[in-house]
């Protein structure tokens, strides 16, 4: 092992676990709303989830912020800016952080995005899958086509100048050109990123229990070329699988995960990832899921589930897995300088690619080449060990 030489940059990602609703496609942790949501003991509990971790991240700053669900936009404006005034008390924040806030249209009141913005957001990930308000309610979503338009114009409003919009194609009964029509309508409310991906099912979900009926592969590969071609034509840029931006647009947050950074996780369900150059160790840690265990925090009882310290194997999966989702793919350096490992270690693994031709390397990068794209899974398979 050549060593951790110094750390990577350090996010912090905070989870909400409350939805109106549980939507169909849906594997991320997050609970329906019964009984209200305990929003000042969780904001509480936050706090001392962070100050559990200051003395593995003591001086370090933070470059980003992502408060993700769930539906954080359910958060009230006084309960948010509790939080920000207490992270900037405890963490070390860069003075032009980014701190993104994930939205959903449904859960939107006239003004919240202008209050969200005056507490410390500058970055909105608004959760609008579709503009077809069928296609919206087969996916279980609360909101329509005309509250999801409002809430991008909205966001314009409020002053954001940095926003995203998720779309997914390959929708239960999705024609190509109802795809299309829902990523020109998403470009029309001139947004500076999206995120456009494919609806899969996953365990664990409705829709994996009942199934509804998507397009074939061929179709679901036409409706993505088709709308990568016209997002290339209106100056978004494809920097991720399926991540979009206009120049300078990209999300610093998951830009740090992809180039496999460090980030803390707080909050029900939060994973994290932190190295530690003295004692050579890059540690996965995970907090209990459901928000009832979460809150045993505030009877000063452990919310952490669970904590793993990565082997050498984990750590090239784990780095390719991310790097490689970058269409620009990564700077070689970059492998050693963040998991601690010589290069020459996968020198094998990366000659075999180059082989297939999903790989393109240099002394000083390595790229997966569009075939590669294409053929990740097959990819990645190649850096696990099987010997």
């Amino acid at each position: 092992m050549s060593g951790l030489s110094e750390l990577p940059p350090l996010s912090l990602y905070i989870h909400f676990p409350w939805c109106v609703q549980k939507c169909p496609y849906c594997d991320f942790n997050s609970h329906a709303v019964k009984d209200g949501i305990p929003e000042r003991e969780y904001v509480r509990a936050l706090v001392l989830d962070v100050e559990q971790h200051l003395p593995a991240i003591w001086g370090r700053s933070v470059q980003s912020i992502f408060i993700g669900g769930g539906t954080p936009s359910l958060l009230s404006p006084e309960a948010l800016d509790e939080l920000m005034t207490a992270l900037r008390a405890r963490l070390n924040l860069k003075p032009a952080i980014e701190v993104t806030l994930e939205a959903n249209p449904g859960t939107l009141e006239t003004g919240k995005f202008s209050e969200f913005r005056a507490v410390g957001v500058n970055r909105l990930s608004i959760g609008v899958q579709s503009f077809n308000d069928d296609h919206l309610r087969r996916l279980g979503r609360i909101h329509q086509r005309r509250q999801a338009i409002r809430a991008a114009e909205s966001a314009h409003d409020a002053g954001f100048t940095t926003f995203n919009l998720d779309l997914m194609f390959g929708l239960p009964t999705q024609t190509i050109e109802e795809s299309l029509r829902d990523i020109r309508t998403a470009m029309d409310l001139e947004p500076t990123h999206i995120s456009h991906y494919q609806l899969t099912i996953e365990p664990n979900t409705l829709f994996y229990k009942q199934p509804p009926t998507l397009p074939d592969d061929d179709r679901c590969w036409a409706m993505q070329e088709q709308c990568q071609r016209e997002l290339a034509e209106r100056g978004f840029h494809h920097y991720e699988i399926s991540a979009y931006a206009k120049a300078k647009h990209e999300c610093k947050h998951n830009l740090n995960y992809w180039q496999f950074g460090d980030y803390l996780g707080i909050g029900a369900g939060a994973h994290g990832k932190l190295s530690n150059a003295a004692e050579q160790t890059i540690t996965r840690h995970w907090k209990h899921k459901h928000p009832q265990d979460y809150l045993q925090i505030l009877e000063n009882k452990s919310v952490t589930a669970g904590e793993k310290v990565l082997a050498q194997d984990d750590l090239i999966i784990e780095f390719m897995m991310n790097a490689l989702r970058l269409t620009q793919g990564f700077e070689s350096a970059l492998f050693s300088r963040h998991t601690g490992l010589p290069i020459e270690i996968i020198h094998p693994q990366l000659e075999r690619a180059m082989d297939q031709g999903w790989l393109d390397v240099t002394d000083s990068a390595i790229r997966p080449t569009q075939r590669g794209l294409l053929f990740l899974n097959d990819l990645l398979a190649l850096f696990v060990e099987d010997e």
